[in-house]
């Protein structure tokens, strides 16, 4: 037999299946010097022993693997068009988020830093226009998008909760380095959603006291590896990368809560780039990072996970845009606020309010004494009486609600400590549909009203309209760009689907 037949028997054994045309695997082949020679084999041999290890017992590729081959034969051509449109409004929505956290103090610090470093190969942070290191650039964009809690969420069939949206920090870093399409941006957000949603829906990383974070450095890992080119094989050396050497605990969003809360999710991505670096460099990364003796969800987790199904139905389908700049499980709380503010004169007439929710909901943004008393911006966006003190008293919620004087109010505060949260065994039943909320308001005259609500105001079964998106989005970047630019952005992100270079999209927000 031929090297070269021998090669593409050896080719068909690794791979197990042609799906690499012949001449185009004998290209590659010869190219890495291995076209030629009895001496080559051994190499194979080894490579085939590696590629053996990854799924042994099982007759199945290892879930890195299954990433990387999906993220690498994902095409914007496959994708249906109403998960195009939803990709096109989350990233509209993101960008928008970026404006409204980017003077916050964190973002200062975040930005502080990125304009002492430089590099060759530069990438720019949003709105400053300042030139440094991907990854740098990464993490300020990240702190910006994640800092006012008001991009997009989701919640698992596991019952944890996220924000997908986070990844596009990434994304965005990878597609300026690369000179990558508005299509190519488009699909690496499907990519990373799905990526994301997916591992979340098998994987229970609250119940196992993981942060969601970790689940956000995958799917960035994956996303950003995509845009910036890798091969499968470079993607799994990065997903081993990421998966193996950065997990978060949910200490992060316990008790008094840090900047830390939001910005593990900026510096998840931040890793990621670096991951995918390093990956297309030749650095390798452990195998089998998922399943093997010490993998992530051996060590991670206390039961067996089922590998994510990828695809249709795409994940994205079932994140959801923010209302209010508050944790989703105060979305239809906050909601439910602003109705019951009909049944009373003045917050002085309630006696109580009784606030219906889930377990998990109680659990995450109900879960102790300093919800009621919050010191932090972060633990105040994600208290559900806080939020709710705030709907009833003022009707809405500024982010500046959430900083010094409002913290400290006594009148607020008296309202804040009248308002309880208790267990529904409905919202329990129903939570992978819906967060519902049942409030209770008491006033002292005696009269009891309620209000129930089951899908907030951009609850992917009760979208927010493109016009609703787009005040959102005007709000925020009015602070920081004329009203011309507004426009001239938006319009780019309108239409993000035809624009040769994500560059101009990140230039347009230079303030």
């Amino acid at each position: 037999m031929s090297v070269e037949r021998r090669l593409w028997v050896v080719h068909r054994a690794l791979n197990g299946s042609p799906r690499i045309e012949r001449r185009r695997f004998l290209r590659q082949a010869a190219a890495a010097g291995l076209a030629m020679g009895a001496s080559t084999f051994p190499v194979v041999a080894q490579e085939m022993t590696v590629r053996r290890s990854s799924t042994v017992g099982s007759g199945q590729a290892s879930l890195g693997e299954s990433l990387a081959q999906y993220a690498t034969g994902l095409n914007y051509e496959d994708l249906p068009e109403d998960v195009i449109r939803i990709a096109k409004r989350a990233i509209l929505d993101t960008f928008g988020c970026a404006f409204g956290g980017y003077s916050a103090g964190p973002s200062k610090i975040a930005i502080k830093l990125a304009s002492d470093a430089s590099s060759k190969q530069g990438a720019t942070v949003l709105i400053s226009g300042i030139r440094t290191s991907p990854d740098l650039a990464v993490f300020a964009n990240g702190v910006m998008i994640r800092y006012l809690d008001f991009n997009d969420a989701f919640v698992s069939l596991t019952h944890g909760a996220g924000h997908p949206s986070d990844t596009i920090a990434a994304l965005l870093t990878s597609a300026e380095l690369k000179a990558r399409s508005g299509r190519d941006l488009i699909t690496a957000t499907v990519l990373a959603y799905e990526v994301f949603c997916k591992i979340a829906d098998v994987f229970d990383y609250l119940g196992n006291g993981i942060d969601h974070s970790t689940i956000t450095g995958i799917a960035a890992v994956v996303g950003a590896g995509r845009l910036m080119g890798l091969t499968v094989e470079e993607m799994v050396h990065a997903i081993g990368i990421t998966a193996g050497g950065n997990t978060a605990t949910r200490q992060g969003r316990a008790d008094t809560l840090s900047n830390w809360k939001a910005f593990a999710a900026a510096d998840a991505c931040r890793k990621a780039i670096f991951s995918v670096q390093l990956a297309q460099n030749g650095m390798t990364g452990p195998s089998n990072v998922f399943e093997g003796r010490y993998g992530f969800f051996k060590v991670m987790g206390r039961e067996a996970v089922a590998p994510p199904q990828l695809g249709e139905p795409f994940g994205i389908r079932r994140a959801f845009t923010k209302r209010f700049p508050v944790g989703q499980f105060s979305q239809t709380v906050a909601q439910a606020a602003v109705e019951a503010r009909s049944f009373f004169k003045s917050p002085d007439d309630i006696a109580e309010v009784n606030i219906h929710v889930s377990r998990s909901a109680i659990k995450i943004m109900a879960d102790g004494p300093d919800k009621w008393r919050p010191q932090t911006h972060e633990t105040a966006d994600h208290s559900i009486p806080y939020s709710a003190g705030l709907v009833l008293m003022y009707g809405k919620i500024e982010p500046e609600y959430y900083e010094g004087p409002y913290l400290h109010d006594p009148h607020l505060l008296d309202l804040v400590s009248r308002i309880k949260c208790l267990p529904s065994d409905e919202a329990d039943r129903t939570e992978h549909e819906f967060n519902l909320c049942e409030l209770e308001v008491v006033l002292k005259s005696g009269a009891r009203k309620t209000v129930r609500v089951e899908y907030h105001r951009g609850h992917f079964k009760n979208p927010m309209t493109d016009t609703e998106m787009e005040d959102k989005f005007r709000l925020m970047a009015q602070k920081h760009l004329r009203a011309d630019r507004v426009d001239n952005l938006l319009r780019l992100l309108r239409g993000i689907e035809n624009e040769p270079q994500v560059s101009t999209l990140i230039a347009a927000t230079r303030g």
